[in-house]
């Protein structure tokens, strides 16, 4: 698929930001993007990829598989996270995967680096668990990246867990080779630079340390776009849904005590009772003393 227009990313962040906020005020997915059609700018063909999701949407439930058939638009890093957030078994909610593909369509609109687009989708991968197999087999398929960064991609892939994240950046840089042509003037790279000088310097300050300092560091050096963080349960909600829980539990305990003193003060005791002529009589010999004691 081509790199689409610049005006295509700029309405495709409007849409996942007003798609996400609308899912949060709790609309229902199918009516959002019935409506939300309506607001896009018409020389763009987010129209109509909106609207082919809203039909989709109402026959199958789901926008994942309608995003694939019109890969021409969407491209497969963005169908795999909102195929997670549609999986059945996936803590990944679907609000947090918008938020993620509105600043992706956002930085993608602004003169973005490939370095910076890599970083960014990586991070997506790793900090939310989306796959590292299929989530980079995505990320390679992407129309922004050259021969060169799909290669690496893939290599990565094969790559990972085996070399630091670090360094497989390090060796890609500019750095890597000034630092290699210092001690040997006539060396020379067998793979394409894709770092710079700076990405290189940031990746070697990070290496044995977890990724995500190398993400935070990139962020605050070079202005990479920041990958939205996953929700942290707000405490103050998670004590109030706690003392509900309790109060629930009381109220349920106070209703049994109550039907059963109720059921207590319905009960007639004289039917309890024992009745003299409902008994065969005192025993033979009940109350005499035996002459042969």
């Amino acid at each position: 698929m081509p790199v689409l227009d610049r005006e295509e990313y700029i309405e495709q962040a409007y849409f996942f930001h007003a798609f996400r906020e609308r899912v949060i005020d709790g609309l229902p997915s199918q009516d959002v993007l019935s409506r939300v059609s309506d607001e896009l700018l018409s020389t763009t063909q987010l129209p109509l990829a909106v609207s082919y999701l809203a039909s989709e949407i109402k026959t199958i439930g789901l926008m994942a598989p309608a995003m694939e058939r019109i890969k021409h638009y969407f491209t497969p890093f963005q169908t795999h996270v909102i195929a997670q957030a549609e999986a059945d078994i996936s803590r990944f909610p679907m609000d947090q995967a918008l938020l993620i593909l509105e600043r992706e369509a956002r930085y993608k609109s602004e003169e973005p680096s490939l370095s910076g687009l890599f970083v960014y989708q990586f991070e997506t991968i790793s900090r939310n668990r989306l796959g590292y197999g299929k989530g980079l087999e995505a990320m390679a398929e992407d129309p922004f990246y050259d021969e060169s960064w799909h290669d690496y991609i893939l290599l990565l892939r094969a790559r990972l867990g085996d070399v630091d994240f670090a360094d497989l950046i390090f060796v890609r840089s500019s750095y890597f080779v000034t630092q290699q042509q210092r001690k040997n003037p006539e060396f020379e790279t067998k793979y394409p630079i894709l770092f710079g000088e700076k990405e290189g310097k940031i990746a070697r300050a990070n290496r044995g340390r977890d990724p995500l300092y190398l993400f935070s560091a990139l962020q605050r050096q070079l202005g990479y776009p920041e990958v939205p963080r996953p929700h942290r349960p707000d405490e103050a909600e998670t004590r109030l849904t706690l003392l509900e829980q309790r109060v629930a539990l009381l109220e349920n305990r106070i209703k049994v005590a109550e039907s059963e003193l109720h059921d207590d003060q319905n009960v007639d005791l004289n039917q309890l009772r024992v009745k003299p002529e409902d008994t065969a009589g005192p025993p033979a010999g009940w109350g005499q003393r035996d002459p042969q004691a």
